[in-house]
């Protein structure tokens, strides 16, 4: 279990106008481009904007897809939404609403038969071994 400390009212993590562009505005980074799609550390990936963890490094798996991979995420970490469209589900972190990426079933690319397909903009990745920032809150 993470254990995370909570910190009252502490503003969200300054983002470049590229990261608003896909956490704020649901943007998709260019696929291929990420610093997290062929990376295979141990640790957790956390919210860009909030510190929430989000996904373990062993949920990564590589789907070829051009984005970060992970086959479930922490309980209660992310949210699924359908898209406006109604053709994809998003996904936002559960804590301040930063669009993450989209999720897809029924691929058969894992036992959990699940692909949460996320921008690397989107997460940050802390070593395993490595203290979890605070989460922040507005």
């Amino acid at each position: 279990m993470l254990k995370v400390r909570y910190t009252k009212h502490m503003p969200y993590n300054e983002l470049t106008l590229t990261e608003k562009k896909v956490i704020e505005n649901a943007g998709t980074e260019a696929p291929f481009s990420g610093e997290y799609d062929d990376f295979y550390q141990e640790g957790e990936f956390i919210c860009r904007r909030c510190n929430t963890p989000l996904f373990s490094s062993k949920a990564k798996f590589d789907a070829k897809c051009g984005w970060p991979a992970f086959d479930d995420h922490y309980p209660g970490a992310v949210q699924w939404l359908p898209d406006p469209d109604g053709s994809r589900t998003e996904i936002r972190c559960a804590h301040c609403n930063a669009h993450l990426g989209h999720v897809f079933q029924g691929e058969k690319m894992t036992e959990k038969d699940t692909r949460h397909c996320v921008n690397s903009l989107s997460i940050r990745f802390v070593p395993a071994g490595e203290k979890l920032p605070e989460i922040l809150h507005t």
